[in-house]
C-alpha cells in the first residue's frame, strides 16, 4: 500500500500501520501544559549527571515559562538567564516534545549560525529523538523524513532548524518559533531588523495560536551606567535578550528568608565570602545574605527556596500570606529574568571562585574578557565597562537603599562614629555604622539648631558656634552620650565610640572649640574628651593624609588659646 504524505511517499505494509498513521493527523491535542507534558514524556540519558525521567523540582523557575508557551494570552515569550539553568531543554527541547506528542504544528528553531544549528541536531535533537521513545515514535521514518535540518512526523508537523539570515528568516509562515542563545546572534540581519522581530512576524498569520521564543544569558554591555529605572523589574539598557525582556511583563524570581520570611531576589551581590588570598578557600564558605535581616543562607538551602519560589510581576507584591498583590505590567510578551545565584546546575562556589580570578587578571592586565563572561553567562546580569562604572548618580546609589529600620543599628555593626560639621548657626552630625565585613551604614544624620540661650519672649536663639561657648554643650547629649537601638524588639542599645568635630570656621569657632576640649577634660564626668577628636583639614596637598598635632597658639600672631596640650586630627 502507498500513502501519499506531501511530496512522498510513505509504504505501508498493512491497513492497520495506514490507519495509524492517518490517526495522528486527525488527532486532536492531548489537553496537557508544556511542563505536565516534559514530565509525562521527556527522558534524560545524561551518565555520570542524571538518568531518567525529566522531574520539574530540579528547576521550578522553568515550569511558569513552559507553561506560557501555550497561553494564548501572549504571542512573545522572552527568558533572561545565566548558563546552567536548564532554559534550553524547557524552553526548547520540551517544547518540542509536546508539540510532537500533544498538539502538532510545524516549528523552527533558530541557531546563532549554521555551524551550531549542524551540532544542535547531533547532539541535542537526535539524543532526544532516541531518549524519549513517545517523541521518536512521532518521527516519519525513512531518510527522506529526517536530516540534519529537517524532521518531518507522522502528524505532518515540520521541525526545522535553521540560523538567522534574511532567507531563513523571512517568506513561509510557522507558528512556532524558538531562538536560542539570542545575544549571539547579529543585532541586525542583512540590515533588515532584529531576529526576534523577523521571527515574530513569520508567526503574525496564527495570531494568538502563533508563538515567537528567544532565550539567552545576557551579551552586551550596558550602554549607559547613569540610567536611573523607572520601575523594579526593569532591566538597564542594552540591547539582546534584556532589551526584549523590557518590552515584555518583567518577572524575577523571588525567594522567602528562611528566617525572616520576606521575599526577595537572589542576586550575585547578595553573596559574602571571607578576604582571603586563596580564591577557592574563599569560595568554598560563600553564603548568601537576606536583604531585610542579614540572615545567612547556604547554597544546600538552595533547592528548597527554589521550590518556594514564585514569578513576580514588575509592578507585583508578594505578601507574607503567599497571594500576590498589585496589578503587574501587562503585554502581549511573557518575559522572564532569572539570576544565576537561584540556577539549579551552578553551585555558588563556582561563582565566586570565577569573580574572584576573573576580577584578579582584570587588576593585573586589564582585560576585562574573563570578567565580563563571568558576569554574563554565570551571574546572569548585563556587565558594565570598568571605563564606565564611575560615572555614577546620586539616584544610582539611592536606588540600591534598603529600609533596615528608622535610627536601627543594623545586625553586622560593630561600633559607631559620628561626624560633626560646623555651620554660622547649627551643628550637622552625621553617624555611621562600621561593620565586620568593612561596610559603612549611615545610621542618622540631624542637625542641633537651638541653643539653651532664651529671647525675652522665651524663645530659644539658634545656636551660634563662634560666638557662645555654651553652646557646645549641647553635644555632650545630644551626640557624645547618644545611644542607638540593635532591633525594635529588645532595649538594647549601642552608644557613640568616638565624635569626630570640626574644629575651623568662622571667628571664635576654634577658641570655642579648644574650650570645649577643656571642660570635657577637667569637668564633664566619664574622661568624655577620650571620645571628643577636633579635627582640621590641611593647608596643602603635600600634608600627610592623617596625622595627629598639637598646635601651641600663645604665639602674638595666634588667638586659639592653645599650649599645646589639645590633640588635633
Amino acid at each position: 500500500m502507498r500513502f501519499q504524505d506531501s511530496s512522498k511517499r510513505q509504504h505501508f505494509n498493512s491497513l492497520e500501520e495506514m490507519i495509524v498513521a492517518v490517526s495522528e493527523i486527525v488527532r486532536p491535542p492531548e489537553r496537557l501544559t508544556v511542563s505536565q507534558a516534559a514530565a509525562k514524556y521527556r527522558k534524560l540519558n545524561n551518565p555520570g549527571a542524571y538518568v531518567g525521567d525529566w522531574l520539574n523540582e530540579m528547576a521550578p523557575y522553568m515550569a511558569e515559562p513552559m507553561d506560557e508557551l501555550t497561553s494564548f494570552e501572549f504571542t512573545g515569550l522572552i527568558f533572561a538567564g545565566p548558563a546552567q539553568s536548564a532554559k534550553t531543554d524547557a524552553l526548547i527541547l520540551n517544547w518540542i516534545s509536546y508539540t510532537a506528542i500533544c498538539d502538532p504544528a510545524d516549528m523552527m528553531v533558530i541557531q546563532t549560525a549554521q555551524s551550531v544549528a549542524r551540532d544542535f541536531a547531533r547532539r541535542r535533537i537526535d539524543r532526544l529523538y532516541r531518549h524519549s521513545p513517545e517523541v521518536g515514535d512521532r518521527v516519519l521514518p525513512g531518510r527522506h523524513n529526517q536530516n540534519t535540518y529537517d524532521t518531518r512526523f507522522k502528524s505532518g508537523m515540520l521541525l526545522t532548524l535553521s540560523w538567522p539570515t534574511i532567507n531563513e528568516l523571512s517568506g513561509r509562515p510557522i507558528p512556532r518559533l524558538a531562538l536560542t542563545d539570542y545575544d549571539r546572534m547579529p543585532p541586525d540581519v542583512d540590515h533588515e531588523g532584529a531576529p526576534f522581530d523577523l521571527a515574530k512576524k513569520r508567526a503574525t498569520t496564527f495570531r494568538r495560536y502563533g508563538m515567537t521564543v528567544a532565550e539567552s544569558s545576557p551579551g552586551y554591555e550596558i550602554e549607559n551606567p547613569k540610567w536611573i529605572s523607572k520601575s523594579a523589574h526593569e532591566a538597564p539598557p542594552t540591547q539582546g535578550i534584556l532589551s526584549l525582556y523590557n518590552r515584555g511583563d518583567r518577572r524575577r524570581w523571588y525567594w522567602r528568608c528562611i528566617h525572616c520570611k520576606r521575599p526577595f531576589e537572589p542576586d550575585f551581590h547578595l553573596l559574602r565570602w571571607p578576604e582571603t588570598k586563596d580564591a577557592l578557600e574563599a569560595a568554598e564558605v560563600a553564603y548568601l545574605v537576606c536583604p531585610h535581616c542579614d540572615g545567612r543562607m547556604q547554597h544546600q538551602d538552595k533547592y528548597h527556596l527554589n521550590l518556594s519560589g514564585r514569578w513576580i510581576k514588575d509592578g507585583q507584591v508578594w505578601l507574607p500570606d503567599g497571594t500576590i498583590k498589585g496589578r503587574g505590567e501587562r503585554s502581549d510578551i511573557a518575559s522572564f529574568w532569572l539570576k544565576g545565584v537561584a540556577a539549579s546546575f551552578a553551585d555558588w562556589r563556582t561563582l565566586v571562585f570565577n569573580f574572584i580570578k576573573a576580577s584578579e587578571e582584570c587588576e593585573i592586565t586589564g582585560d576585562e574578557s574573563a570578567l565580563k563572561t563571568t558576569v554574563n553567562t554565570d551571574q546572569g546580569n548585563p556587565y558594565t565597562p570598568k571605563s564606565m562604572d564611575g560615572d555614577r548618580l546620586p539616584e544610582e546609589l539611592k536606588q540600591r537603599s534598603f529600609d533596615f529600620g528608622e535610627k536601627i543599628v543594623p545586625v553586622d555593626v560593630r561600633f559607631l562614629v559620628a561626624s560633626i560639621d560646623i555651620q554660622k548657626n547649627r551643628f550637622v552630625v552625621q553617624v555611621h555604622g562600621f561593620a565586620s565585613g568593612g561596610e559603612i551604614w549611615i545610621v542618622d544624620r540631624f542637625a542641633i539648631k537651638k541653643s539653651e540661650r532664651l529671647d525675652e519672649d522665651g524663645e530659644r536663639y539658634l545656636v551660634s558656634p563662634g560666638g557662645y561657648e555654651e553652646d557646645w554643650r549641647l553635644l555632650i547629649d545630644g551626640v557624645i552620650q547618644k545611644s542607638y537601638p540593635l532591633d525594635e524588639e529588645s532595649e538594647r542599645r549601642m552608644q557613640i565610640k568616638m565624635v569626630f568635630c570640626d574644629s575651623g570656621g568662622r571667628a571664635g569657632v576654634t577658641t570655642n572649640a579648644y574650650n570645649f576640649w577643656r571642660y570635657l577634660r577637667d569637668e564633664a564626668e566619664g574622661n568624655l574628651h577620650r571620645r571628643f577628636q577636633l579635627v582640621k583639614g590641611a593647608a596643602m596637598k603635600s600634608a600627610p593624609r592623617v596625622q595627629i598635632s598639637y598646635p601651641d597658639s600663645e604665639r602674638k600672631d595666634r588667638h586659639a588659646g592653645a599650649c599645646g596640650e589639645i590633640p588635633i586630627l
